[in-house]
């Protein structure tokens, strides 16, 4: 069960209800709305309440009505923006934390406290001025996505070891070959998988389907865990029966343990410092389509991105071809004879 239906407030929770049930979005997505605008209400208590902010996780929001929800000014959204730029911790559970939320994390919980009030403004009407109407999101700076080099995607695959070897290279080479999100890749079911098309539904953001299709090295390594995996299923609990990729607890394996295992075989290869996560193995799977001739159009269908804008970012990445045609250019040898300067 969603953990929103147990904890919310009723204001939040029928937000919550409609963007997921209605507006389609994913659990996940309902999940970070409901933790944007819990901090965000938490802070209007804690002030309004001149309760210590350093304390603000432990500060209840069971009292938030629409009345309170109705009563936030504008003043108070640019306070909590200052608040959480500069002071909110970025781990919560670590004593040598640093402070301040990131531009991109700003705006992500700038962009659930605009739907927040749209759904109540525009939709419901319950709520009659909207706060954040005339507030800027926080501009983000646009980064190249960092990924591996095709001797590094080697490397990584070369160095798989462990009790769960055959598991993991499984999902390694997914990864690298497929381009899936990580929660993606977590929500493989049993029946997602169709060797004899060489397909596999992807359940993407927004609860949008798609098929990508397996190469042979995913097949390969999908035939390897389907061996392994016999005596997995045996101790499979009822409720994650359909799940493909198994923990040792006999349960679906978990989005927050696939990226475990991802930057323990990182770290293996030796690559952990430079590619510590496991959504640059997306970004690798995307540039070294690019790199080798796919159209971005083809790319965009294969990574299940909205626009083609978002898929676009790739073609910005230097690629081998490009790098190689200029090397290779008869005039790339050619300099400028400094010894006829004039002194």
């Amino acid at each position: 069960m969603a953990k929103y239906l147990d904890e919310a407030p009723m204001v939040l929770k029928e937000f919550l209800v409609y963007m997921e049930s209605i507006l389609g979005r994913s659990p996940q997505t309902v999940s970070e709305y409901y933790l944007d605008l819990r901090t965000f209400f938490r802070y209007i208590v804690a002030t309004r309440s001149s309760l210590p902010l350093d304390d603000l996780d432990s500060v209840s929001i069971d009292g938030i009505d629409l009345d309170l929800a109705s009563s936030v000014t504008q003043s108070e959204i640019y306070e909590y923006l200052l608040y959480i730029s500069r002071q909110r911790p970025r781990f919560h559970n670590s004593a040598a934390t640093t402070y301040g939320n990131t531009a991109k994390t700003r705006a992500r919980k700038m962009s659930s406290l605009r739907a927040f009030y749209k759904y109540y403004c525009d939709k419901t009407r319950k709520i009659a001025v909207n706060p954040v109407v005339n507030i800027d999101i926080p501009k983000t700076r646009k980064s190249l996505p960092k990924f591996l080099s095709l001797n590094e995607s080697v490397k990584l695959l070369e160095n798989v070891d462990g009790e769960y070897a055959v598991r993991d290279y499984c999902i390694l080479t997914i990864f690298l070959n497929c381009g899936l999100r990580v929660s993606e890749l977590a929500g493989i079911s049993v029946q997602d998988i169709n060797r004899d098309d060489r397909l596999l539904r992807v359940l993407g953001k927004g609860n949008k389907e798609r098929m990508v299709y397996l190469n042979d090295a995913c097949l390969d390594a999908i035939r390897a865990y389907d061996e392994k995996r016999k005596d997995d299923v045996l101790r499979l609990k009822p409720a994650h029966k359909n799940a493909y990729f198994i923990s040792r607890n006999g349960t679906r394996l978990s989005v927050v343990r696939i990226k475990e295992l991802v930057k323990e075989h990182l770290d293996r290869a030796g690559l952990g410092q430079k590619h510590a996560s496991a959504h640059k193995l997306r970004h690798t799977a995307a540039t070294l389509m690019y790199q080798n001739g796919v159209d971005v159009r083809t790319i965009k269908e294969v990574l299940g991105h909205e626009n083609l804008d978002t898929t676009a970012i790739y073609t910005h990445v230097v690629s081998e071809n490009l790098r190689e045609a200029a090397e290779r250019n008869p005039l790339a040898a050619v300099k400028r004879d400094k010894s006829n300067d004039q002194q």
